[in-house]
């Protein structure tokens, strides 16, 4: 970082550590999705980070901004928050787009993971308190399926552990018909002959060709995708979270069964106090996929806008709503950051008032829109202070 670049980093939080007063009794937390989430003096964060197989496009970027404008405002409520955003470099896809480049798939992932990072740099999102990688997890999660099968919730079969998941379709809300499609798509193995029932997950799957494999009292395999996050997230926070984010698209079936083995595992429910299901980003209508062809990377991005322009196209709309991106919204980014900084400029100090009324707009639902809106009206401090709260600076 140039001296130049971090004399303002420290003046912008400077700025951000302006906004913190000592709260009123009762009155620190944040509303998501309705659900008021009572807080001390800490927040516990846990985020689905990234299967480090491929680049980082805007749908990535678009969650993960999303958690460090949370952060960000966490710490404006006077609320200290306790990020952990794991990296899950066990997996299917990875293994297999390892074996297509002809390295180890370790050695791929933490590769792809420093590609992530520096994308997330660039985009001022903060580093998280914790990054647990899934390989170093395994052990855990050989205790969570031990643990599990001992107390009913899950089964050993033909050297896998699977989860019992019929409650976690029940509890869903999903039709039966497109829980198995999601649960295809999402490598749930529905049509596995070994399962009691197509809705069963493996916690620990038996080893097959061309995947790693480790020791396990069951014979050598691997473990599963949704066991990965819940042995990472509990190692670092414990029984559970008070808020846990990710993409719109994980809800079913990562997170369902995320919540389902924390809380068999722990009896503590629910698992997460409220959750943060970033809304999907799309091109004409299409779920943003290497598959499909249409991803938008977001170092093509930055080589043509500055990272505040990118943030605020992203975080300038309800959290949890979907969207379609076209190149003029980075425009509209660009016009209203403008204006957002031309109030800044004015030499004007707000109202105590008027900082608590941004407060509350950015502590629901992280009202950013409308907390933009009241700081360009009032303009100066309160301009000064929304800038950098919000890391547009």
């Amino acid at each position: 970082m140039a001296a130049g670049d971090a004399a303002w980093d420290g003046r912008a939080m400077m700025i951000e550590s302006m906004t913190r007063r000592r709260p009123a009794a009762g009155a620190t937390g944040v509303t998501l999705a309705g659900r008021r989430v009572s807080l001390l003096d800490r927040a516990r964060v846990y985020a689905c980070g990234i299967t480090p197989y491929d680049v980082t496009h805007l749908g990535h970027a678009s969650t993960f901004v999303w958690v460090d404008t949370l952060s960000r405002v966490l710490r404006v409520l006077g609320v200290e928050p306790v990020v952990c955003r794991n990296v899950t470099d066990i997996d299917d896809v990875l293994d297999t787009a390892a074996q297509q480049a002809g390295v180890r798939y370790d050695h791929f992932a933490a590769f792809q993971q420093f590609r992530f990072e520096d994308d997330m740099a660039a985009l001022n999102v903060r580093a998280p308190d914790h990054e647990p990688r899934a390989h170093s997890y395994v052990d855990p999660v050989i205790r969570l399926a031990g643990a599990l099968a001992e107390s009913g919730s899950a089964y050993v079969r033909e050297g896998s552990v699977y989860f019992r998941g019929r409650a976690v379709l029940d509890r869903s809300g999903l039709a039966e018909a497109e829980a198995l499609r999601l649960a295809r798509e999402y490598g749930g193995r529905p049509d596995d002959q070994a399962k009691e029932d197509p809705f069963d997950v493996a916690v620990w799957q038996a080893a097959e060709p061309e995947h790693p494999a480790w020791d396990s009292p069951w014979g050598p395999g691997r473990p599963g995708w949704h066991a990965e996050c819940v042995a990472m997230s509990l190692s670092v926070f414990g029984v559970g979270v008070d808020v846990h984010a990710g993409g719109a698209d994980l809800r079913f079936p990562h997170h369902a069964y995320h919540a389902a083995m924390a809380e068999a595992l722990t009896g503590v429910a629910p698992y997460a106090r409220a959750w943060l299901h970033a809304g999907t980003v799309t091109v004409d209508g299409a779920k943003m996929a290497k598959s499909a062809g249409n991803l938008v990377l977001v170092k093509n991005l930055l080589a043509g806008h500055p990272a505040p322009v990118v943030r605020l196209m992203i975080v300038d709309r309800p959290w949890a709503q979907g969207w379609d991106y076209t190149p003029d919204l980075l425009d509209r980014a660009a016009t209203r950051l403008e204006s957002l900084h031309r109030a800044a400029g004015r030499p004007l100090e707000a109202r105590e008032s008027e900082i608590e009324r941004l407060r509350r707009l950015l502590g629901t639902d992280l009202d950013v829109p409308a907390a933009i809106d009241l700081a360009v009206e009032t303009g100066g401090s309160a301009a000064r202070l929304l800038t950098a709260a919000l890391g547009l600076s």
